[in-house]
Formats: structure tokens, C-alpha cells, sequence
């Protein structure tokens, strides 16, 4: 009988390669189940703010778990990045796990901690499988990473270039130790981490089994398949929108720095036959606060907007990007240069997705949504008791969705570059001292139409520790979402300091704000944009009432 891992390299069919795939999938979803099962903090456990993935032998991206868009669509770049600048796949070897999260070497910002290890089958690379998780703290000026005063990437926390982690399966226990140097919650970060290293362990395994079934080169081929029957589908979506050009911006309220200037975000997008094109070359340069992203970011976007707005389903692979192109210069808000601060680097991404939706509205606004509230609304509290234990937690609120054509827009639902869950009230409650006055739906802050945008939330927090701190990075408080075809923009929102029974309104970026034991934080998300005009729901709504006897005149 002849070994699977020998034979020669076989055409699968149709529905063979279905079959693979969809085993690919079940593999990164399976790498998904043992972060989950096994973190340590609450932003991974419960908010599920970490993304699996499984890429070809040359670091393409095949499958992946339902997670995070702004991960799963940058985490390829990062690893391109990686073996074409600092380790070439030659160099990588059976039992290595390389780590990094630069964002100036393929990364996001420095909380996220991508994490790579090559699948081996009878001695040949035939996958490589890949996590990453947002950490709670890696260190800088405020707790959280996520500091609003940054100036500079080397205030934000510990960048750690592309390195072996772990060398033929050996941890260097020096590294190791050098990250939990570097942490406000060592155990917590590095429980963290090393879930992250049981995830791979799990794909590898999950891998290497379809490698023994089906062999090597067959694999090889299948995955070159999936990608390429992933760009003919991109492809056939791009053929079928209107050939033109499609212009659309939006703005950030300002960097933190300089709170009195607006961000522009600006996008043409040019579809011609197949191709798309977005230029970003009209969004503003950098700024000095750390509200910039760098191309692997931005990107993300980008393609996320674009396999949003298809008619029909894609799976999602690197086949699905090529055949969009990115122009973004250096040097801009949307392709930040060294060493520009990038801790938010997801506000430009959110803007930027709801800039693209209002450029594809003018092409196919049958599909297209409103603005969503667009902005990742990220605080932290450190708590610290009597004595003297210190604890961090990081939230990620979220607001309301733009309405579409013919449906209300959902309210409090995470959206866009997001797929954040609730961290429950009790989990946060049972490790710190910290107390939840309220949370729910705000009424009225979803933007008019005849198809209502989705409403923002409102959360409290009230500090029971005798000494605390709170960081935010937020947006949209005066930049609304817009509305389409007549809708109303959505509510912007607000944070609040209330203390002794005065309310005292914050800015939107807050950086190491002390708070006093019984201090009250409030946050208020904004509505998404309605769609339509407002009129036209209000006769509807009189043409109900009368049929059903609501209304006698």
C-alpha cells in the first residue's frame, strides 16, 4: 500500500475540496475552542477578543474561526511580513513558535500578540497555524496599553520583534521571563499566552491529519485551489457592481493631542471589470496621538468593507483580496510612519469601514447599511486595594448599527471590524473592586428614517477600591453616524465623571484619570444612522393605525 504522504499531488473535485475546506475550518475553529477554553483574562475569556487561523505552507491565509474581522484579515499580512523581512520559512523548523507584536514589523498595535507555528508532515512544511489574542496589559504608560497621550510607539508598551518563542518545541525561558517583566498582570498575560500556544498545538495536530490523508502535495494544491477559487469569486462580485468611481469621507473627532482638529478619512473607490481600486491618498497625515494605523490595519479594512458588500457568500481566504488594490501612502493616518503611536489604531479602521459603505451605497445601495456607531469605545480601570493589590480590566464598548433599506438598524450589537461579546457584569464584579450602578439600551439615539438606525448603550461603573485610575480612547462624540437617503445621523456619545453627585463631562480620550472610592463612570455609545426619509415611516405608520382601527379620522 502507498503512503498517503507519498503520492503524487491529485486534483480534488468539487465537492472533495469542499470537504477539505471545510475540515480547514473546523480546525481553526477548534484552535478557537481551546483559547477560549483555556484563557486566563476576562477581555479574552469573555469578551473573545483573540482570532485562530490556519495558512498554506507559504503563509496564506485558508481558513479561519468566525472571529474578529480586524484580526483575520491582518493577521496574513503580518505573517507575510514576517518571512519575507525577518524569518525566512527556510528557517522555520518543526516545533518553532514564533511570536510578535510590532506593529512596524506586520502587527496592529501592542496589546495584540500574534503567534505562528509551522505544521511538519514526514519532514516537509505543510501549513503553518496561527492565534492571536488581545493581552490584557503589556506594559506603557497607562493600564490596558492603551494610553491617549501617546506620542510615540515606545510610550505605548514592550514591542517584541518577530522571535522564536519556542525552538524545536524548547521554550526560551529567558524571553518568557522578559515578557512577564513587562506586564502589570504577569500570571494573567502569560496564562494568556500560553493558551495561545496550546491553540497551535491543537492545528497542528488537526493538520497534520489531513496531510496523512490525503498527502502533501495534495494538500498543497487544495489549498492553492481554495485561494484561487476565492479571487474568481471576489472577481465575479467586482464584475457585477457598476464600473465607476466612488467617492466618500468621514471624520474622527480629533487625536487626543489636538482635541480642536478633525481626522478626515477619505476613499475613492474605482471599479473597473473585475478590479477594485481604493485610494486613500485624500485622508489626513499622521497625527501626533495614537489614533494612527499602519497598512497591515488599514488593510484589513478594506478588505472587510469589500467581501461585506457581496452579493453572494465568499470564502474568506488571501484569494479574496487580490484582486483589490490599496493606495495609501506613507505617512498618512491610514499608513502611519515609524514611530507614530498606534494603540487605537482601530479608530481609523472603524471610520474607515463606514467611509467605504457610503462610497459602495453609491453603487449598490440596495445593500448597503447606514453608518454604524463606528468606534471601538475602549476603557480601563486599575484598581488598587488597601493592600496594595492591583488589578486591571479592559472594556470594549460598542453602539448601535446603521439601518438598512428595509430593516431597523440592531441596537448595541457589535459590528463592523468588531465581533466583541459582553464581558458579564458578575465576572468583573467577583475579581476587583469595582461596582455596576446600570447598563442598558439609551432610547433615542438612533438615527430617524424610514428604517430606524440601531440604538447606542449606556454603561456605569462605580470604583469601590481606595485607589484607582481610568484610560479611555473613544471617538464619535461629535462626528455622527451618518444617515442614507434622508436618514438622520445617530446620537453622538458621551463619558461622564460623576463624583459627590456633580456629573463632570470628560473628553473622549482620557489617559490615568485618577478616581476616589465611590467615583461613578458613565459611558453613552452612539445610535447608528438612519436610512430613508423620516416622513415616509411616519405616513406608513398612520396607514397602520388606520387599519386597524387606531385612528378614526
Amino acid at each position: 500500500m502507498t503512503d498517503a504522504s507519498s503520492r503524487p499531488a491529485q486534483t480534488l473535485d468539487p465537492i472533495e475540496l469542499e470537504v477539505l475546506r471545510n475540515a480547514l475550518t473546523a480546525a481553526a475553529a477548534e484552535m478557537d475552542v481551546t483559547v477560549w477554553r483555556t484563557s486566563r483574562s476576562t477581555i479574552v475569556r469573555e469578551m473573545l477578543d483573540y482570532s485562530t487561523a490556519i495558512y498554506d505552507r507559504d503563509g496564506f491565509n485558508v481558513a479561519q474561526s468566525v472571529r474578529i474581522p480586524q484580526h483575520l484579515n491582518s493577521m496574513g499580512y503580518a505573517l507575510r511580513t514576517i518571512v519575507e523581512q525577518f524569518i525566512p520559512l527556510e528557517r522555520w523548523e518543526d516545533g518553532d513558535v514564533v511570536i510578535a507584536n510590532d506593529p512596524y514589523c506586520g502587527g496592529q498595535h501592542l496589546p495584540d500578540i500574534l503567534a505562528f507555528r509551522p505544521v511538519f508532515h514526514d519532514g516537509a512544511r505543510v501549513a503553518i497555524v496561527g492565534t492571536l489574542c488581545h493581552h490584557l496589559d503589556v506594559g506603557g504608560m497607562s493600564p490596558g496599553s492603551y494610553t491617549a497621550t501617546a506620542t510615540e510607539i515606545y510610550q505605548e508598551g514592550l514591542r517584541i520583534p518577530p522571535i522564536k518563542l519556542f525552538k524545536r518545541g524548547v521554550r526560551n525561558d529567558e524571553v518568557w521571563a522578559m515578557l512577564g517583566q513587562n506586564v502589570r498582570q504577569t500570571a494573567i498575560v502569560l496564562g494568556d499566552l500560553q493558551s495561545q500556544i496550546a491553540s497551535l498545538e491543537v492545528g497542528v495536530g488537526n493538520v497534520r491529519k489531513l496531510a496523512a490523508k490525503y498527502g502533501a502535495e495534495t494538500l498543497t494544491t487544495a489549498c492553492r485551489a481554495l485561494l484561487d477559487a476565492s479571487d474568481a469569486a471576489m472577481r465575479d462580485v467586482i464584475r457585477r457592481m457598476p464600473d465607476g468611481t466612488y467617492s466618500f469621507e468621514d471624520f474622527l473627532d480629533d487625536d487626543g493631542i489636538t482635541t480642536d482638529k478633525p481626522v478626515r478619512l477619505h476613499a475613492t473607490v474605482t471599479i473597473a471589470d473585475e478590479r477594485m481600486i481604493v485610494d486613500l491618498s485624500g485622508s489626513s497625515p499622521q497625527v501626533p496621538g495614537p489614533i494612527n494605523a499602519t497598512l497591515g490595519s488599514t488593510s484589513s479594512a478594506v478588505y472587510y468593507a469589500a467581501m461585506a458588500c457581496a452579493d453572494r457568500p465568499i470564502p474568506p481566504n488571501a484569494g479574496c483580496y487580490r484582486p483589490i488594490e490599496i493606495v495609501a501612502p506613507e505617512g498618512l493616518i491610514v499608513n502611519a510612519r515609524h514611530p507614530a503611536p498606534v494603540a487605537h489604531r482601530i479608530a481609523p479602521g472603524h471610520r474607515l469601514v463606514n467611509v467605504l459603505f457610503g462610497a459602495f451605497a453609491q453603487a449598490v445601495p440596495e445593500r448597503m447599511p447606514a453608518a454604524y456607531y463606528g468606534c471601538s469605545y475602549v476603557c480601563s480601570f486599575q484598581t488598587e486595594t488597601a493592600d496594595h493589590r492591583r488589578n486591571v480590566l479592559v472594556e470594549i464598548e460598542i453602539g448601535g448599527n446603521g439601518a438598512l433599506p428595509d430593516e431597523d438598524g440592531a441596537s448595541a450589537l457589535s459590528f463592523g471590524m468588531h465581533n466583541n461579546a459582553n464581558i458579564p457584569i458578575e465576572m468583573i464584579e467577583a475579581g476587583m473592586p469595582i461596582a455596576f450602578v446600570g447598563y442598558g439600551l439609551l432610547p433615542g439615539t438612533g438615527g430617524s428614517g424610514r428604517q430606524r438606525g440601531g440604538l447606542g448603550l449606556w454603561r456605569e461603573w462605580r470604583v469601590d477600591a481606595e485607589r484607582a485610575t481610568f484610560t479611555a480612547q473613544m471617538d464619535r462624540f461629535r462626528h455622527r453616524p451618518y444617515g442614507l437617503a434622508g436618514g438622520g445621523a445617530g446620537a453622538p456619545g458621551r463619558l461622564l465623571l460623576i463624583r459627590d453627585g456633580r456629573t463632570t463631562p470628560l473628553h473622549s480620550k482620557v489617559s490615568n484619570l485618577p478616581l476616589l472610592k465611590g467615583d461613578v463612570i458613565r459611558l453613552e455609545t452612539s445610535g447608528g444612522g438612519g436610512f430613508g426619509d423620516p416622513a415616509t415611516r411616519a405616513v406608513e405608520a398612520a396607514g397602520r393605525d388606520r387599519a386597524l382601527g387606531y385612528v378614526t379620522a
